[in-house]
């Protein structure tokens, strides 16, 4: 049986940022990939000269070793404007700063609402922190919609605990300005975004991908951690020195030999969201917008971006692109093919982008994960299973592996700090 010194199960960008770590640290390591290539959630497909990345994906990373890497490879930069599409109007990102668009009466009533919210947050819940930040009538006509539709949960079950500064909070200056012209200032959290200019995302990751030792279409059966084997569902069996897995959590429990029951019961009640990707290759230029967000809830996608907009060597020459993003909760999709692909033609038509004789073609296909849902009562199930794995000697990193909302720079530096995560998880019990 051949040994390795370090085993890396994932080729995603954490698990190539292990690689870099290992390499960096003079020891073997070699990623056993379950795909016929590399890149994980980073990777791409092409469709009659189209590209499209497996959802939407551009870089605002600021950490110097990610820059470092990612600025290896040619990017253009484009500037954080989003759009949201809610009925009729298209506003600008964040909507409860640019109410511009709307009825007087419409604006009356959601400012109104907004001066007279709750003092305080009625529970510890996102439903409650929604409705305390931004009043009853914003919060039901925008992000608890939203909220269904994205996270494919009520936002009275999920923890205020991925916040951060992915929402932005409201003040009434901001609000009264937005809804009396559409001059508003971008309050994004990032004010640019970059992306390679040939070869899709990937290409970020490209440099790490040649450099590491990757044995694609291996996937893990079992993991016996007192006798440090991995075996595979192709035959084949390696034993390790160090053992780092980006595996999503639930999956990672189920390979592990005799997991107590409570670790496998709560690895059980994780759970995350599963993408089903429809994209769009039209004939002609017809889309301007970078990305945008969609409220309407007769429009099952939550997001769209546009492919040929990041990058014009993503779609054929005079052509464009769209991929709209719908989310179900769990592995398993709430829509059958068919039903996506027609609701998709159904939000060009009322989103008036472009007519059906401009469209090329309509894929569909499916990511079993998308992102992790943070159920009320996930993060002590999440700590219960990580103090396990981490008992086990095997470093869990990764959005999938330490179980987080991690971007991809996040992700990259998660796989490449496994070493530090493993200390600290196996010598401070609150981690």
């Amino acid at each position: 049986m051949e040994t390795i010194d370090c085993v890396i199960l994932g080729g995603g960008i954490a698990g190539l940022g292990a690689a870099l770590r290992c390499r960096e640290s003079n020891r073997r390591a070699v990623i056993f990939e379950a795909r016929t290539s590399a890149g994980g959630l980073l990777d791409n497909f092409t469709i009659d000269g189209f590209r499209f990345d497996y959802a939407v994906h551009l870089s605002f990373a600021n950490e110097p070793k990610v820059r470092d890497i990612f600025d290896r490879t040619p990017f253009l930069t484009h500037p954080a404007d989003s759009k949201c599409f809610d009925e009729k109007h298209w506003l600008k990102h964040p909507v409860q700063n640019n109410l511009f668009p709307l009825a007087p009466e419409v604006k009356v009533d959601l400012i109104d609402s907004f001066v007279r919210r709750p003092d305080r947050m009625s529970g510890d819940d996102y439903e409650s922190w929604l409705r305390h930040q931004y009043g009853n009538a914003i919060a039901e006509r925008y992000p608890l919609r939203y909220t269904r539709k994205y996270w494919a949960t009520d936002a009275a079950q999920l923890s205020v605990d991925w916040i951060g500064q992915r929402m932005r909070r409201a003040e009434l200056g901001e609000i009264l300005y937005g809804a009396f012209t559409d001059d508003t200032p971008n309050t994004y959290y990032t004010k640019e975004m970059r992306y390679p200019v040939e070869g899709g995302y990937k290409a970020f990751i490209q440099p790490l991908i040649d450099a590491s030792d990757v044995r694609p279409e291996h996937i893990a059966s079992a993991i016996d951690p007192a006798a440090r084997i991995v075996r595979f569902t192709n035959g084949t069996a390696v034993r390790y020195e160090s053992l780092i897995s980006t595996l999503p959590l639930p999956v990672l429990v189920n390979l592990l030999a005799e997991a107590p029951a409570e670790v496998t019961r709560a690895a059980s009640r994780l759970t995350a969201t599963s993408i089903d990707l429809v994209s769009v290759g039209f004939e002609k230029p017809v889309v301007n917008d970078l990305w945008f967000y969609i409220y309407d809830e007769d429009i099952l996608a939550s997001r769209a971006y546009s492919p040929s907009v990041k990058s014009p060597d993503n779609a054929p020459d005079g052509c464009s692109s769209l991929q709209f993003e719908i989310y179900s909760r769990g592995p398993g999709s709430r829509y059958d093919p068919k039903t996506l692909e027609s609701n998709t033609a159904y939000a060009l038509r009322k989103m008036n982008i472009g007519s059906p004789g401009d469209i090329r073609f309509i894929d569909h296909r499916r990511i079993p994960y998308g992102n992790v849902i943070f159920d009320i009562g996930m993060s002590d199930d999440r700590h219960a299973v990580l103090r396990h794995v981490s008992q086990q000697g095997i470093a869990s990193c990764g959005r999938f592996g330490e179980w987080e909302y991690l971007w991809s720079n996040q992700s990259l530096l998660s796989g490449y700090h496994w070493p530090e995560a493993l200390r600290t998880r196996n010598t401070d019990p609150a981690h």
